[in-house]
């Protein structure tokens, strides 16, 4: 598919001028409107944003959610009142009684833009750095999605961040990252105006921010006056042209045209103040009432949205063209893009039961295995460790051919978990990215951001507890499930075998509303598909699934038991992963003892409601804090690791079947 040309309609030199001092009054207005917010970026930042929304970006207001639009995003998201300024004016579904609410609850212009809550907006950005991340994941899927649908795939993703996204860290991963694959459709804007909340950028960070970018392999420019529409016009135009991933450096005064606050910390995230307000509108010649738009801007935005939507409409004669040409094709990318899953997925799932004892990240392996046999949208890959985490899945995609489904994300947990992040924000993708689970602190910020925007992002975390062994405790998770399950929204899975991996896979597939963190073994672990010897394992038990009204019956037989005098204790094992098959050895022990004792394999703790009837116990090689108030004994681990043998180190800290034993004997000699 050939490149669509930049709009024909190119507004007048007076237009241009009427463009960006509307769009930096509509920002002030805003955020007088609601005493609280940042207008000094957007008045800085409107001639480029003008720019690129006028003359290059391809979209259509009409259908915000066209395939092959172009992306935009607005990294530095404290700057959201610039947003929703170019989103009003080119007739996304975003009035001017929304403006007026501005960082109001229940509104539709929240303080930092949200994912979902606006019309037009691609990415919820604020956490600086992330939406630069989240657009070069935006990028590399525009890249691996033309490879495989090249006739209809011709769109290009577009970024302005600020001096803050270029010092965190995650800037540096991603930036690497993308010139490593030589993204040359992804347009980095940066507002270059020398300014952070403390002071000038000087006092903290003295980076060749271009050098830099030249050294990662793109294209660099600098446009030395931020106000100049030409120069930045053919600076994008260039860029546009270039094979590299660009990087323009756009100089620009913050609080533009501000009285006495332009250029100073102090236009960064205050209100002007209505005298200082009516002091800027009156030098620039602004005549009009707050929240106005003059004819001419309001006419060629429309006109220039209009561009657009005929754009959007030759596209979907095309598509249609590739239909008919190629049906079982065409039926892949919708069934990609609506995230519907292939009729034989969970058949190919089932499949995967070894008889021999393995680890949960192999029996993983073999469900990604029989995942990718059927969904080649199913796309990922991990942060340098695919052999350890069980996610080699074939080629590596590369800058010169795209069309594999692997990547090669490199030591860069943060970067790769938001470039997920913004491959599933681009649509036609299902992804998942892998690490040790005690690397999960590296990503979190964006795995929270997977959460927060409800992205089916799956993460693969292996090596989950202190069975880790001999690498010791800096690489042994101890708090680091408990601290995945206080991620709202976030499911949180440890499977105890292999028939529960392959279901923790399913429940991760059909998820379509939110994130997955799959907690997976290095140990070798048993099949736990059948009751041993005379302790009842309930690997149905896993909350939300088909069987789990089998536990109300239960629940109502303990109760008339416990009516009718029996003398027997009830007791309930709850646990996850490899504890679980500890349990059923604690549990015959149990059983001999005399008390009636059931096994739950907690695959979701979020699920697990505890049998009033019964001592509820849990069992679980991690944090105790999160098991509180559901259990009556929490037997886990509150301290660090140590280096040794697996085996020894779970001795050491009392997961043996006798320790556990003990625990529990000891509990119910002194419980009434």
């Amino acid at each position: 598919m050939t490149d669509f040309a930049q709009p024909t309609l190119v507004p007048s030199v007076e237009t241009d001028q009427l463009a960006v001092d509307t769009l930096r009054f509509l920002a002030a207005d805003m955020v007088e409107a609601a005493q609280s917010g940042h207008p000094g970026m957007p008045m800085g930042a409107a001639p480029m944003a003008w720019t690129l929304w006028s003359r290059h970006l391809r979209h259509d207001p009409g259908d915000p959610e066209w395939a092959d639009r172009d992306r935009f995003v607005l990294s530095a998201g404290h700057g959201s009142a610039l947003l929703y300024g170019l989103l009003h004016l080119f007739g996304y579904d975003l009035p001017v009684e929304e403006l007026r609410r501005f960082r109001q609850l229940g509104s539709r212009t929240p303080g930092h833009p949200e994912f979902g809550e606006t019309p037009g907006v691609e990415c919820t950005t604020g956490p600086l750095g992330q939406g630069l991340a989240m657009a070069v994941g935006m990028a590399l899927a525009e890249r691996m999605t033309a490879a495989r649908y090249p006739e209809v795939t011709a769109h290009r993703t577009y970024a302005i961040v600020g001096d803050g996204c270029l010092m965190e860290g995650v800037s540096h991963e991603v930036a690497s990252f993308a010139g490593h694959l030589g993204l040359g459709r992804l347009i980095v804007l940066w507002d270059d105006n020398e300014i952070t909340i403390d002071g000038a950028v000087g006092r903290s960070c003295g980076d060749d921010q271009v050098g830099r970018f030249a050294a990662y392999g793109w294209h660099t420019e600098v446009v030395p006056d931020g106000t100049d529409i030409e120069a930045i016009d053919a600076a994008l135009t260039r860029a546009k042209d270039d094979p590299r991933p660009s990087f323009l450096a756009v100089r620009t005064v913050i609080g533009h045209g501000a009285p006495g606050i332009a250029g100073t910390p102090k236009a960064h995230g205050s209100p002007l103040g209505a005298q200082r307000l009516a002091q800027a509108k009156e030098l620039a010649g602004w005549t009009l009432p707050s929240f106005a738009v003059p004819a001419p801007v309001r006419a060629t935005c429309a006109a220039l949205a209009a561009i657009g939507g005929a754009e959007h409409t030759s596209w979907l004669e095309e598509f249609a063209t590739f239909d008919a040409l190629a049906p079982e094709r065409a039926a892949q990318f919708r069934r990609a893009g609506a995230r519907l899953l292939p009729a034989d997925l969970l058949t190919a799932l089932e499949g995967v039961a070894a008889q021999a004892p393995r680890a949960t990240r192999q029996a993983s392996q073999a469900c990604l295995r029989a995942a990718l046999s059927t969904m080649p949208e199913l796309v990922g890959g991990s942060a340098d460790l695919a052999g350890s985490t069980g996610t080699e899945c074939g080629e590596v995609v590369h800058r010169e051919d795209f069309t594999a489904g692997a990547i090669a994300f490199g030591i860069r947990e943060f970067g790769m978990a938001a470039v997920l992040n913004g491959m599933s924000l681009h649509g036609g993708f299902r992804v998942f990215g892998s690490t040790f689970l005690v690397f999960a602190d590296y990503l979190r910020p964006a795995l929270r951001l997977s959460a927060l925007m409800r992205q089916p992002v799956i993460y693969v975390l292996t090596h989950d507890s202190i069975a880790v062994g001999e690498d010791g405790p800096t690489h042994q998770p101890v708090e680091h499930v408990e601290s995945l399950r206080v991620i709202p929204g976030l499911q949180v899975l440890r499977p105890a075998d292999d028939a529960e991996t392959a279901l923790a896979w399913e429940l991760a597939l059909t998820r379509v509303d939110g994130p997955t963190a799959l907690i997976l073994s290095r140990q070798a672990m048993p099949r736990l598909d059948r009751p041993r010897g005379d302790a009842a394992v309930d690997l149905s038990q896993v909350y939300g699934a088909g069987e789990s009204a089998d536990r109300e019956s239960v629940v109502d037989a303990a109760r008339e038991s416990s009516a009718a005098g029996a003398s027997s204790r009830r007791v309930e094992i709850v646990a996850t992963g490899s504890e679980v098959a500890l349990a059923v050895g604690v549990a015959e022990h149990l059983e001999a003892d005399g008390h009636v004792v059931r096994v739950i394999s907690a695959l979701d703790r979020s699920r697990f409601v505890a049998d009033p009837s019964a001592h509820t116990i849990s069992v679980e090689a991690g944090s105790t804090a999160g098991w509180a108030g559901l259990v009556d004994l929490a037997i886990g681990i509150d301290e660090f690791g140590h280096s040794g043998p697996g085996d020894e180190v779970m001795a050491r800290h009392g997961f043996t079947v006798h320790a556990v034993l003990d625990r529990i004997r000891e509990y119910l000699d002194g419980a009434p």
